[in-house]
């Protein structure tokens, strides 16, 4: 028999589609079955949203060149990365969730193959525009253009990715993330 190995769910969403809240959810409520991994990026930790490592450009480029992220990249005007903590977590055996981006999807999956299972949160047109107008960071033309790539983004990803539904409560959510992960719904 094979050694065990753990599996890393690659959350992806548009912004605005709750991902923050729902990795809070998930450390919260699924403690001790999954770890949350946290980001490494290039914004201050105080700016709000995820809970992630804050480092300078300076920082950031040093950790890359020295090998220490699993996966990085660029988006929004910062530097992004996941760090090579992964690589332990999953081959003990651990199941890991991390906040990950679509435009990395091929990386993330050339680097972790079947241990990569990509989650996608959805959410309808009505309620990301509500969300994004709420927390008032975005003018009316990025909010244009970040719901037209909302609507770009589930497009031309694998089959085999969990769509999760986050228009309603973050328990309907997990609910669904949950069925997936115990084979209780598959991908369609």
């Amino acid at each position: 028999m094979g050694e065990p190995f753990g599996r890393l769910f690659y959350l992806m969403g548009p912004s605005g589609a709750g991902k923050d809240s729902f990795l809070q959810l998930v450390r919260h409520r699924l403690a001790g079955e999954l770890l949350v991994a946290h980001r490494y990026i290039t914004r201050t930790a105080s700016a709000g949203g995820e809970n992630h490592v804050e480092l300078s450009e300076a920082e950031y480029h040093q950790r890359r060149e020295l090998g220490l992220f699993a996966l990085h990249w660029q988006a929004n005007g910062h530097c992004y990365a996941l760090g090579c903590e992964l690589d332990s977590w999953l081959t003990s055996g651990r199941d890991v969730m991390a906040n990950g981006s679509r435009a990395s999807l091929a990386e993330a999956q050339a680097r972790f193959g079947e241990r990569l299972v990509p989650v996608l949160l959805t959410v309808d047109a009505a309620t990301l525009e509500e969300r994004l107008r709420a927390r008032g960071r975005e003018s009316e033309a990025e909010i244009r253009q970040r719901l037209a790539r909302a609507e770009a983004h589930s497009r031309g990803l694998p089959v085999s990715v969990w769509r999760l539904d986050n228009s309603g409560p973050l328990q309907q959510t997990l609910q669904q993330f949950e069925s997936y992960r115990k084979g209780e719904q598959v991908c369609v």
